[in-house]
Order: structure tokens, then sequence, then C-alpha cells
């Protein structure tokens, strides 16, 4: 039997990925890449996953995973690349393009992820292209690197990541945002269930000011729902022994009460911001919790707004389109939209997730900073330990039969 030969690409988040994708499924490829032309090959990605449940729902089928006679989306995050993997793989492709196959997933899903491919290793040719160096597959031998949209093919070196820009003071805020109650959150035996089906299991959590916590868990162990307890956005948080701020949960205060007390960012966010607002005006829409700039901001708004990106030694970019910036450019700005009023508490979902190494170090210099430097308490939500990060606790989810348990490390 012929030996395959797969390939391991790591692309910079300046890559036109969705290009070079293309180039290759419409046998465009070039150089290396020249075999494939003449190949069939599918593509197994977090967007192409979405796109089918959409198909799925849209005609009402049952295609990725016929034998379940279950629509994708009624799935967890790591069953659903197991069942789509499986339906990539019965369509008979040569070759099937692997888009950071790892994204979203936590620990043991990634484990089990990387035994199924090295199996479909033996059948299939797999080109697996990712931003980090962490989740190259090691029983790929070649590996490549591409930098740019000439999509070249290079040989795989060590990325040195350009020093970090010192960052400046912390601007003060406007005003300071009451809540003198130095504890934030407190979860005391907190249980939550859907149709009978136990989520979490007497979780007890304290968050008080200015504390740096990592949430972990495995996919479906219960974070979004913690999560959306917090920000009083789950109605579940009724009749719990849940405290927000200082007011226990249903005590008469309103969602505002509690979310003008939260900075938030998401990954997910990023899809909503492509309109062609500055760099400036996507800092100043922060004060007004809005998904660009629509309201005359003050003058002292501005000046705080030039201030953030002074911080950031970022003043150049005052006028430059938002979506023109690099990735990790973005996410700092979305970052700092969030805490341009200093919130008590900033909730960061994933920040790190799909970025390259270099915007990666970009990213958590910045969260790292904001940990030291002011007394905002930060919740870092990720599958992954960041090396450049260092909470102080982390609250882990376990699943049980009877719902996920939290266990508290305190770091050192």
């Amino acid at each position: 039997m012929q030996k395959l030969t797969h390939l391991d690409i790591l692309l910079r988040n300046q890559v036109a990925k969705k290009d070079f994708i293309d180039t290759i499924l419409k046998s465009k490829a070039e150089g290396e890449l020249l075999f494939f032309n003449s190949k069939k090959g599918i593509l197994f990605s977090d967007l192409a996953i979405e796109k089918f449940i959409e198909k799925e729902y849209q005609y009402d089928s049952v295609e990725a995973a016929p034998d379940t006679h279950r629509q994708l989306r009624t799935f967890s995050s790591g069953e659903r690349k197991k069942a789509f993997l499986k339906y990539c793989i019965s369509q008979n492709p040569d070759f099937i393009i692997l888009d950071n196959p790892m994204d979203h997933l936590d620990h043991n899903s990634r484990k089990e992820l990387v035994l199924q491919l090295e199996q479909l290793a033996q059948e299939i040719v797999l080109i697996q292209i990712v931003n980090r160096t962490e989740d190259q597959l090691a029983f790929i031998p070649t590996k490549r690197q591409i930098i740019d949209n000439s999509f070249a093919l290079q040989a795989l070196e060590t990325i040195s990541t350009a020093p970090l820009v010192p960052l400046n003071k912390v601007p003060n805020p406007i005003e300071i945002v009451d809540c003198p109650d130095p504890i934030l959150i407190q979860m005391n035996n907190l249980k939550v269930s859907y149709n009978e089906k136990p989520i979490l299991n007497g979780i007890n959590w304290t968050i008080k000011k200015g504390e740096f916590w990592q949430l972990i868990g495995p996919n479906g162990s219960g974070k979004s729902t913690i999560l959306s307890l917090i920000t009083g956005d789950n109605p579940k948080g009724y009749g719990q022994d849940l405290y927000l701020f200082g007011k226990k949960k249903g005590s008469g205060e309103s969602i505002w009460d509690i979310k003008k007390n939260i900075g938030q960012f998401s990954s997910a966010m990023m899809d909503l911001y492509q309109k062609k607002h500055t760099t400036e005006q996507m800092i100043l829409s922060g004060f007004f919790d809005s998904i660009g700039l629509y309201i005359q901001p003050s003058n002292l708004q501005v000046k705080i707004a030039l201030e953030w990106l002074s911080f950031l030694n970022m003043e150049a970019l005052r006028k430059t389109p938002f979506i023109n910036l690099s990735v990790g450019q973005q996410r700092v700005i979305m970052i700092i939209r969030a805490v341009v009023k200093h919130p008590p508490l900033l909730i960061l979902d994933e920040p790190t997730e799909g970025l390259d190494d270099e915007n990666v170090a970009l990213v958590t210099q910045l969260i790292s900073h904001l940990a030291r430097e002011t007394n905002i308490a930060i919740i870092f939500v990720s599958h992954r330990i960041e090396k450049l990060l260092a909470p102080n606790s982390i609250l882990e989810l376990t699943p049980k039969p009877t719902g996920s348990e939290g266990k508290i490390k305190i770091q050192k």
C-alpha cells in the first residue's frame, strides 16, 4: 500500500484562509499542492459544520448522522465534530482539509479527535491548517507554514514573536461604577436543570473585586449556563441562593442593575462588527453598550478613548477602519471597549480562540496588564491554559450524572 503524504500547515492570521482553502478545493493550487488539483477534497471546519446545521434545519433533514436520527445541532461541540468527520469520510474524498479542528474542544475531546485522525490517516490524505503551534499533529512529519497571501508553502521554522510594546498607564474611568460590596458574585449550592436533565449541582463560587479567575470544564459541562446566571440572562437564577453585585437575585433588581457592572467579550461578538466604524469609534461605543457608534460622544469620552489608544500604543490607528485591523488588534480593541467604563467584572469568553501565536501574545499581554493594574475582577473562559496568563484561581467543572460539580483550585 502506497504511503500517504499528509501536510500540517501553520497559518498566520494575516493570510486569507478562505481563499487559500478555495485554491485547493477548486483545483487551483500551485507548487507543492499541485498534486491535489486532480483529487476530490472536502472541508472539515467549524464553518462547514454551521452551514450543515443550517441545511439540516432548513430542509428538516438528518444527513450527518442518519444512524442516530438526530440533527447535528442537537449534539455537543465534541459530538458534532465526530459526527461531521464521519459524514466527510462517507463522501469518499481523496483528501480532507482540517481547518483548526481542535478549536472549541476540551482536553479529552482533543485527545479523542487526535486518535481518530491518526487512524484516519492510514486511509485518507489529511491537510491540517492551524493557527497555533501547539495544535500541530505529531504523527504528520511534513510541516509547512504560510505567512502571506502568496500562499507559498515554506519550511516550518520557529516563529519569533516580535517584542511586545510596553503598555502605558491604564486610563482612569470617567465615573466609578458604584458597587460598594467587595463580593461581586456569590453562588451557594447552585443547582440548574433543563427538562429534568441536571446541568449544575451544588456550585459554590465567590468572586471578589480584583480577582482573576479562569473557568474551565469539558464541552457541555455548564460554563455557558454559569455565565448566563452571572449576567442575569438566565431565569434559572430566581429562587436560588445567588447574589449579584450585592443584591440577591430576584430581589427587585433590573437587568440593567446587573449589566452595568459587567464588561463582556466573546469571540462570537466579532461577527456583529463588520461595518466601517473606526478604531476610535469602536472604543467609544463601549460607553453606550452599542454595536458601533450612533450617538455623538462627549469631549470627555473622546479624551478617554484617545487615552486608551495611547495606553495600547495604537494612536496611529485612531481613524483606521476597525475591519482593517489585524485579528489580534481587533480583539484588543474589543476588550478595551468592554473595560472603557471600568466595570467591576470583566467576562472574557475564549478571547484567544482562532488567533495565531503572535496575536495570542498580544491579547494575553493586555489581559495580564488589566489583571495587575486595575481592580476589575476577570473571568477568563477557555479550554486552553495559556502560558502567558496567570489567573489567581480556577473553577473547574466536572460533569456528573447528577449535574456538573465545581472544584476551586488556588494558583500559587
